[in-house]
């Protein structure tokens, strides 16, 4: 025994046609709209698909200045989690970094940013 499956096919939209000037004459009487019964639903195209995808996250390119020893340690980092077979990129290391200090409280993170070296921000001169 065969069952078949009916996929819900759009309703088509009621199309009044209206006389154009080239080839008819314009009738004195306008067509109510109560005339016009209308089956298609709300929303026909939410009706036919599950859902819609969800909208990608922008992202931003920036720049910054670090020092080279902290700047290298994002590829021990790196060589760390190829030792447990996850690859991750600088970026990647870079989000878990800023999602760790965004769970500390006020103290603990003036502290740590206290502790950061002051560097000058832009690029290096070139000799």
């Amino acid at each position: 025994m065969t069952t078949r499956k009916t996929a819900a096919t759009p309703a088509r939209k009621a199309v009044v046609k209206t006389p154009t000037t080239r080839n008819a004459k314009v009738s004195a009487k306008p067509v109510a709209r109560s005339a016009v019964k209308s089956t298609v639903p709300a929303n026909p195209k939410a009706a036919g698909k599950k859902s819609k995808k969800e909208h990608k996250v922008k992202v931003v390119r920036d720049s910054f200045t670090m020092p080279q020893v902290e700047y290298k340690k994002i590829s021990e980092i790196k060589a760390i989690c190829l030792k447990t077979k996850m690859h991750v990129k600088k970026s990647e290391v870079l989000r878990a970094g800023l999602k760790l200090l965004s769970a500390l409280n006020e103290a603990q993170l003036k502290r740590t940013l206290n502790s950061l070296e002051k560097i000058k921000t832009g690029r290096p001169k070139k000799h």
